[in-house]
């Protein structure tokens, strides 16, 4: 059985970092590209930031781009989301999700397995 699970969420201050982890299971995504996406109460689930499935290539929401951190070790079939300066806008449910292909991809109908996901929160 597929799954992926996500930890490292939690009560944060603005200012600060929290480091997200997905770790997969049931198959190996090494050549699939890795995202994360989040959604906010009354709001649609955005996309966050995806690694592409060789790693050489990351792609960032405007709104994150310098703050957060994404990675992989495909070694270990985990995924992370460094999370800096964190801000109260930031707060939201993240997931990951494994995209159908190593392209990576921001859109979410390209992704096919998703986590249950992590609540962030940010406090002013």
């Amino acid at each position: 059985q597929v799954r992926l699970a996500e930890s490292g969420g939690g009560l944060v201050q603005a200012g600060g970092s929290l480091r997200l982890s997905c770790a997969a299971s049931g198959r190996t995504f090494s050549g699939s590209a890795m995202g994360w996406f989040r959604q906010a109460p009354g709001n649609e689930r955005e996309f966050v930031a995806v690694v592409s499935g060789s790693g050489s290539m990351r792609s960032y929401a405007d709104s994150v781009k310098g703050r957060f951190t994404i990675s992989r070790d495909n070694a270990k079939n985990t995924v992370y989301l460094q999370m800096n300066s964190l801000k109260p806008e930031d707060t939201a449910v993240y997931y990951c999700a494994a995209a159908k292909t190593g392209w990576a991809t921001r859109g979410a109908d390209n992704y096919d397995y998703w986590g249950q996901g992590t609540q962030v929160t940010v406090s002013s």
